[in-house]
């Protein structure tokens, strides 16, 4: 079954029987998720779910957003009506969305770096409509405390999105005065870190690979830009 239509499946079930608390919270128990190979499930509720949330942050569901996430998760025409449902209850749900990415948090506990995954796209859907609002930086910073990511790697993800980071250090986590070294080591974990084999590994759906691709070509121009810079 595709992660699609397993997905209906659930919302179909939280729709009738109802999951206590927020819509992520007991996914593998109720629905007999296994975290290993239904992953991709997982990780498409909670983004679909976290998103939906952040749409409200600001107090008006910006069209655009809504759009970027469809986009986002290159949703298939005949499975839309089922991502839909997923954001519409998370949207209604009037569980906080510090609960939601507090169960996020536990399902992923294992894996930091699927959390970092999650906080990427959730920057990308943020900025979709060119501006980031204070109740958007707000909601970020309060699931990035959540998810336990430290301020260094917060400012890293967000220069991916933010087009006017230009600092190349900042893009790669790592100082302006790091020996050339420490900061070939870090652009060469970032690359491996996103390779597609890596990201598919941790849940992340094939359709939002161009998300991948895009923050790879921010992480490589960061590098060439260092390496221009210090003659490398």
């Amino acid at each position: 079954m595709s992660v699609w239509g397993k997905i209906a499946g659930i919302a179909a079930g939280y729709a009738i029987g109802g999951v206590p608390g927020a819509l992520v919270g007991g996914l593998a128990g109720h629905f007999a998720l296994d975290r290993v190979n239904d992953r991709q499930v997982i990780f498409t509720i909670a983004m679909v779910s976290l998103a939906a949330k952040m749409t409200r942050a600001d107090g008006d569901v910006s069209p655009i957003e809504v759009q970027a996430v469809q986009d986002m998760m290159r949703v298939p025409e005949g499975e839309l009506k089922n991502m839909e449902r997923v954001f519409r209850l998370a949207q209604e749900d009037v569980t906080g969305f510090d609960s939601y990415a507090r169960q996020v948090k536990d399902i992923f506990a294992d894996s930091p770096q699927v959390l970092e995954d999650v906080l990427d796209v959730l920057f990308y859907i943020a900025y979709a409509d060119g501006v980031l609002h204070p109740a958007e930086q707000q909601f970020l910073e309060i699931v990035a405390e959540i998810f336990e990511i430290n301020k260094s790697n917060f400012k890293r993800i967000q220069a991916h999105h933010d087009g006017s980071v230009v600092d190349p250090y900042t893009v790669l986590g790592v100082d302006r005065h790091a020996e050339d070294t420490t900061v070939k080591r870090a652009w060469l974990a970032a690359v491996r870190d996103n390779h597609p084999d890596q990201l598919q590994a941790r849940g992340m759906p094939s359709e939002m690979m161009h998300i991948a691709t895009a923050r790879m070509a921010s992480i490589n121009e960061a590098w060439e830009t260092i390496r221009e810079e210090r003659g490398l």
